[in-house]
């Protein structure tokens, strides 16, 4: 059963603007942002990441149609990590564009994070 719901008041097409859909997929949130991560923006990605909806919670990040991602997405990925895993859940990444690939490698969060090419290899693996 999937369910979803989004969040996000600007539509993602507008500069500096995201917009973020979480659906529910086999027991697996799926948190998918759309646009750019930043300071102005991270608001609705950091609300859609929030741990406290039960006991292991797993999520999924389906980073395919972000533009950008600066310190500040890092920073809401890595406290998201944090708090899933102190949960007893977890958090993966999925088909990350390649500007957003970049900078995963480059901070490091790819060795923190379990990170996938593909949505369906997050969901399955």
């Amino acid at each position: 059963m999937v369910q979803a719901e989004t969040t996000g008041g600007q539509p993602a097409a507008q500069a500096g603007a995201l917009s973020v859909t979480v659906t529910t997929t086999d027991g697996v949130r799926v948190v998918t942002p759309a646009g750019e991560i930043d300071h102005e923006s991270g608001d609705p990605l950091r609300r859609a990441l929030d741990a406290s909806d039960g006991p292991h919670p797993r999520v999924v990040v389906d980073l395919h149609q972000v533009t950008f991602m600066d310190s500040t997405g890092i920073n809401i990925l890595i406290n998201a990590h944090h708090a899933l895993s102190e949960a007893g859940g977890r958090l993966r990444l999925a088909a990350p564009t390649t500007a957003v690939w970049r900078t995963l490698q480059i901070v490091g969060v790819d060795a923190v994070i379990d990170c996938h090419d593909t949505l369906h290899h997050a969901l399955t693996r």
